[in-house]
């Protein structure tokens, strides 16, 4: 005889509630918040703008069907596509997270939080083209940024206390439901179609982290974020046709998020929604390489010229430890033969090797031209890892947030190094004076990348003045970038 089971219709679970008004209440107040937001915003675009040298990603870029332009769609960045803001929202966000070298999120769940600029850009673009169109007044940059900083703030707190990866499901969830949120906000859905939209995120089938890790590393991962945040279009879209949700799509007996895929385990939370995330974000500045490796590349950096002056080579080696965080082992110590770029972009021993060789690590050193150099796996045959405590305690401190790492070289003839240690990259909070300059230093090389001289100046002028930026209508701001 079978249980009984109440097919009364229950109140929406409280983690939709407060993602929803979150968004649709809270006022961003935080300067710093929006003056990261800015620094985010365009070096999520130069990101996008490297992206489009690699054939790999542009292949998968335009419309579905060749040929398709779409009056008063949404265009996008460095391209001459013009689309419906749910396949914008894909190139926008496949172009944005090719590289590895957007902004980053670490936490029991890892993330990039600016993944949602693809839902976010492409939203905006296609609702100000059609205000305008219809003589209303478009969504300025500000609203950008706004529903950037919202984005971060559920994806970040969300990943806080809560390891998406630990049950095999990959972090672009967290996109999926930030963005649809935020989306769903800025097409004017009332807060139940809102709570809605959320449901339907959650309810999805997510995305396995398959694609991540050996042996199945491959590209799918430079392009899932751009998967998930145009999936959230789609789904804020639905929902605004005034179709139905799920209420209690997380907290349902047998059938619910947490039963299913959470192991019976409720989210915790440390810290109610504001503007922690974007002003805490972490930028990848110098090195297009996983977060988690970012400092032991800037310590390569420097044993590289520590070599150089002792006239040394990489041959008169013998081990090189990587004193490191549980996070870093877990996710990209890695031996044996690496397949393809996003497999050695998933490496930390040969994110350590190549700067220690050549002296730098740019995204074309992931390529089949420079892996098939046998220096290499030489050298990554003698990287060993090994945890140190204190930096996984202070990796998860919400007051430090270190993602450390302490390289030691020993070669053949005895000799050691010192050892060097890099606490925190040049992308944290805590070296954002130190950071900024080379940021800007970097978008200035993305649009040298893609735009004549005349067109690089017009939108790193911009760029550069806040209050004209923000003030800027989102399609005239994108018409700027536009090939």
């Amino acid at each position: 005889m079978s249980a009984h089971i109440s097919n009364v219709r229950p109140k929406p679970d409280q983690v939709l509630v407060d993602i929803v008004d979150y968004v649709t209440k809270y006022k961003i107040a935080s300067r710093q918040a929006y003056e990261t937001a800015r620094y985010c915003l365009i070096d999520t675009l130069g990101c996008g703008f490297e992206a489009l040298e690699y054939p790999a990603c542009t292949k998968l870029l335009g419309p579905v069907v060749p040929g398709t332009v779409v009056p008063n769609g949404a265009k996008v960045p460095g391209t001459p596509f013009q689309l419906d803001p749910i396949q914008a929202a894909f190139n926008i966000g496949t172009m944005i997270r090719w590289l590895d070298f957007n902004d980053t999120w670490l936490a029991a769940e890892w993330g990039h939080p600016s993944d949602n600029l693809g839902g976010i850009l492409a939203t905006a673009d296609w609702l100000s083209r059609n205000a305008v169109a219809a003589g209303r007044k478009a969504l300025t940059v500000q609203d950008v940024l706004t529903a950037m900083i919202k984005a971060h703030e559920i994806q970040g707190c969300i990943a806080l206390e809560n390891s998406f990866n630990k049950v095999g499901l990959d972090h672009v969830v967290l996109v999926k439901v930030a963005s649809t949120a935020v989306v769903a906000q800025m097409l004017g859905l009332t807060r139940d179609e809102i709570i809605n939209a959320v449901s339907l995120a959650w309810v999805d089938g997510q995305s396995l982290r398959t694609y991540r890790h050996a042996p199945n590393t491959g590209s799918r991962k430079s392009w899932a974020a751009g998967d998930a945040t145009s999936r959230a279009v789609r789904l804020a879209l639905i929902a605004k046709t005034g179709e139905m949700g799920y209420p209690s799509v997380l907290s349902a007996k047998t059938w619910g998020f947490y039963d299913v895929l959470f192991k019976g385990n409720a989210f915790k939370f440390q810290r109610p929604y504001g503007s922690y995330v974007m002003e805490n974000v972490l930028f990848k500045i110098s090195f297009p390489a996983e977060f988690h490796s970012q400092t032991a590349v800037e310590a390569a950096m420097q044993i590289h010229n520590e070599l150089q002056k002792l006239g040394k080579k990489a041959e008169n080696i013998k081990k090189i430890t990587i004193r490191t965080h549980e996070a870093c082992i877990r996710i990209i110590d890695k031996k044996g033969p690496l397949n393809n770029p996003a497999d050695r972009d998933h490496c930390i021993q040969y994110m350590v090797a190549v700067p220690i060789l050549f002296g730098r690590l740019t995204a074309g050193d992931y390529e089949d031209a420079v892996a098939k150099d046998p220096r290499i796996d030489k050298l990554r045959d003698k990287i060993v890892c090994i945890e140190d405590k204190q930096f996984t305690k202070a990796y998860h401190d919400p007051e430090k947030r270190s993602i450390a790492n302490a390289l030691t070289v020993e070669f053949a003839d005895g000799k050691k190094l010192k050892e060097i240690v890099v606490e925190y990259p040049i992308g944290h909070k805590r070296r954002r004076k130190e950071g900024m300059p080379v940021l800007v230093e970097k978008f200035k090389t993305n649009l040298a990348r893609r735009f004549p001289t005349k067109q690089q100046k017009a939108i790193l002028d911009l760029c550069l003045d806040p209050k004209k930026l923000a003030a800027m209508p989102v399609n005239e701001f994108v018409d700027m970038m536009v090939i």
